[in-house]
């Protein structure tokens, strides 16, 4: 059997509640939570398991051939929803290469209309049981899977990979195949930024899952990533107006604008650290290797190493700001100090001369 996965993982801004979730919807849906096959549970540790939810199949027409779409949702407690097709190749009937079926896919106008539509309805599903849901349709990310049971298929991995048929460079090539893993002699992974190839003889469904898990855990990192550039420029326009004001009123806006800080930094390190402990593997030395060399295709790290350094300046701005609001305490205290003193050598002057 051959298949096509695609999915796109969207953020909702909020942590969510799975075990409720979960039994509100299990009244009326196909429900599950995430589970690995081949190998034992204490291998990967995932702290709150995503909850799938099977939705209608439908069927999407490329180039005048219509295909027949398998549909699924999991929804993380991260705040992070997937939508993911999966289009299994009926060789019998379909007379195309794999290749050519796979390149066809690679149609971003009519992929992202089929997913759009499917994210209208699932937000509609989710609308109940999650208040206030908000989801920015142009911030995603998104993936394909390409996988076939037969590890001698003849394909260009390249052509599949990049998306494009055309005469590949031979560092290309290398560069392509360079992230290839392999557990035993009969099958193959190959992975890259945009899109995996697996070739098993089995259906590796745990490593759809992994590479699944690496992507949602690149959204997370690049949405709080946003957010923090987001709060940064507030937070510089409010430092600013602060310096505009008074003393007294620079003061509060100073308490303020910390107080903001505190409550940001904490809840930026919170959930940064649940994502990046998203998922754990422990035992498994191949599944550990897939999964972090998906992160690093997916430059993971890049994204990562964005949000510590702007935790950093915000640390570093809360610490500028407590230096200037004690300064301004001190002179404060000073010049009572001062008037205290001068009040008390007028009235020694006023008592003497009277």
């Amino acid at each position: 059997m051959d298949a096509i996965r695609f999915f796109r993982i969207y953020d909702i801004g909020r942590e969510i509640d799975i075990q409720n979730l979960e039994t509100a919807l299990a009244r009326s849906y196909y429900t599950a939570r995430t589970n690995f096959q081949r190998i034992k549970p204490k291998s990967i540790r995932i702290e709150d398991p995503p909850l799938l939810l099977r939705m209608h199949p439908t069927e999407v027409i490329i180039s005048g051939l219509r295909y027949d779409l398998q549909v699924s949702a999991r929804i993380f407690d991260i705040g992070a929803i997937s939508i993911c097709f999966v289009y299994e190749i009926d060789e019998s009937k379909n007379d195309i290469s794999f290749e050519e079926t796979g390149l066809s896919f690679f149609n971003d106008e009519i992929i992202s209309d089929l997913f759009s539509s499917h994210l209208t309805t699932l937000k509609e599903i989710l609308r109940p049981h999650i208040t206030d849901i908000q989801i920015d349709e142009t911030f995603f990310e998104d993936y394909f899977i390409f996988f076939t049971d037969n590890p001698d298929k003849p394909i260009d991995e390249a052509v599949l990979l990049l998306g494009e048929r055309t005469r590949f460079s031979h560092q290309m090539r290398e560069e392509i195949l360079k992230n290839s893993m392999s557990y035993t002699d009969d099958d193959v992974t190959i992975l890259s930024w945009g899109a995996a190839l697996l070739k098993n003889r089995e259906v590796p469904t745990d490593l759809f899952d992994l590479i699944e898990y690496a992507n949602v855990q690149v959204l997370e990192l690049r949405y709080y990533d946003q957010e923090l550039s987001r709060k940064m420029e507030k937070m510089y326009d409010d430092i600013e107006l602060a310096d505009r004001s008074t003393w007294l009123s620079r003061m509060r806006l100073y308490h303020q604008i910390m107080a903001d800080l505190m409550e940001l930094h904490a809840e930026v390190s919170e959930i940064t650290e649940k994502v990046n402990n998203l998922i754990k593997v422990t035992e498994d030395v191949y599944y550990a290797r897939v999964y972090a060399t998906a992160l690093k295709v997916l430059r993971s790290q890049l994204w990562s190493d964005s949000v510590n350094r702007k935790i950093e300046v915000i640390q570093e701005n809360y610490a500028m700001l407590s230096d200037e609001v004690r300064i301004q305490h001190s002179n404060f205290l000073e010049w009572v100090i001062i008037i205290l003193i001068t009040m008390e050598f007028v009235l020694a002057m006023w008592e003497f001369i009277w």
